[in-house]
């Protein structure tokens, strides 16, 4: 008997690659997920960026086993024609099957008990610093603590994001509204938005939101075009601003990041308070405004105006170290321009991103992001498994030829810096031609 299954060409499968009319594949069958985008878990961006694309690794990394029932319900009957596996997504794919048979996903060890139990210890000690003490010291000290605290509960807040850190999934939006929007300001919908993004569309420029920071920082020339960000629905314009901030950027970064966090409140509240759909919007809210209750009111708690700023400084420029570290993991690592594609999955994780080598004793500072690869490799592992699969991820890069770059902190920050200059003298060149072309 004959093939009796119905295809379609991959050709065929692109031309359905809008939020009206959206197809996907997944091991060769082919998916409608045009009514899902309204309801998917992970938001329409991850959709709308691998639409009309096989999407098999994409769709593994990212979901439990037991999501894999619910793909039948969106079957168009149609198989894509030619459906073949690369030697490295199968090499990819045999070790997601293999982490799941060991347990794992699932294993999380104890790092949640001692993250709350030491993230409270640090509020309390802030607390009573501000509170009890009136010693200048003490009090920038308690601004400092307060930074880590921000780093730790931002950790907690990834994790709760990634995969359940709880017993449920009510629990787990509890943890996840308590960590970001309570205690640090930051939404998780506005994070949930940007970070799903930035996890399928791994530092391409027009796609990926944590590359889109004009105009203060460029990471490469090709944003000089002016690029249309995917993401936000606009232009990222290189005018003359931007031109001047990027000519200096290698030396106002670690500046700028010392502050970056009141973008980040910017950001949070543009989302909330705009016409998009936004998950649980009223908790979200109701969230930030615990935090703009307790937070103002510890301020004023210091006697004068010269420590509420210092003390306000202080917390931002240390919880700075944790913005610093993000930028490590991509801002030197290979860029490019375009929509991600679903097929070279492993491909672009490793070329994408930098992991920070450090010892064991310093895992809880970076959080296990440390380990950025194997987190993007596989984004619902617990942090505690990351550096038990960093040597396997290691021998699969190997073997397939492919970048693993594990740097130093201190060399991680000169490739960044050095990123950084070699964008700034080429605006610099274009700013001057401007100056001389209109005086």
């Amino acid at each position: 008997m004959g093939d009796s299954k119905k295809y379609i060409t991959a050709e065929e499968l692109k031309k359905h690659n809008k939020r009206e009319d959206l197809w996907i594949s997944v091991q060769g069958k082919v998916y409608n997920v045009t009514d899902w985008i309204k309801q998917h878990p992970g938001g329409d961006i991850p959709l709308l960026n691998l639409a009309g694309q096989e999407a098999t690794d994409a769709f593994i990394a990212f979901h439990p086993g037991t999501a894999w029932k619910h793909l039948d319900n969106f079957f168009t009957g149609y198989y894509l024609q030619d459906y073949k596996v690369s030697e490295v997504s199968r090499d990819y794919r045999k070790l997601c099957v293999d982490f799941a048979k060991a347990g794992l996903f699932e294993k999380k060890g104890h790092g949640v008990m001692y993250s709350f139990c030491f993230i409270g210890f640090l509020l309390f000690l802030t607390f009573y610093g501000v509170i009890f003490s009136d010693s200048f010291l003490i009090h920038m000290l308690s601004g400092a603590l307060l930074g880590l605290s921000w780093m730790q509960i931002s950790y907690l807040g990834h994790d709760s994001g990634h995969y359940l850190i709880m017993t449920n999934k009510g629990f787990n939006k509890m943890v996840q509204i308590m960590s970001g929007n309570c205690l640090t300001g930051i939404s998780i919908a506005w994070w949930k938005w940007t970070h799903n993004a930035h996890h399928v569309a791994c530092n391409s420029l027009d796609y990926d939101p944590d590359l889109q920071h004009l105009p203060v920082f460029a990471v490469s020339s090709s944003l000089f075009k002016s690029l249309n960000s995917t993401f936000y629905g606009r232009e990222l314009t290189f005018d003359s601003l931007a031109k001047f901030f990027v000519s200096y950027q290698h030396f106002t970064f670690y500046p700028i990041i010392c502050v970056s966090r009141v973008n980040l409140f910017v950001q949070t509240l543009l989302l909330l308070f705009s016409r998009r759909k936004v998950p649980d919007r009223f908790l979200n809210i109701l969230g930030i405004m615990v935090f703009w209750t307790w937070f103002p009111l510890l301020v004023f708690a210091l006697p004068n105006w010269t420590e509420r700023v210092l003390f306000v400084l202080t917390s931002f420029a240390v919880t700075g170290i944790q913005h610093v570290q993000f930028c490590l993991n991509h801002f030197a690592a290979d860029v490019y321009v375009g929509q991600p594609k679903g097929n070279d999955w492993f491909e672009k994780q490793t070329a994408g991103t930098i992991d920070i080598d450090c010892s064991p004793q310093m895992d809880w500072f970076f959080g296990g992001l440390q380990f950025q690869l194997e987190h993007h490799l596989f984004p619902r592992l617990p942090r505690c498994q990351l550096r038990k699969v960093s040597p396997i991820v290691q021998e699969l890069c190997k073997k397939h030829n492919l970048s693993y770059r594990s740097l130093s902190f201190f060399e991680a920050n000169r490739w960044t810096i050095r990123t950084l200059r070699t964008a700034a003298m080429q605006a610099r060149g274009l700013l001057w031609e401007a100056v001389n072309t209109h005086g």
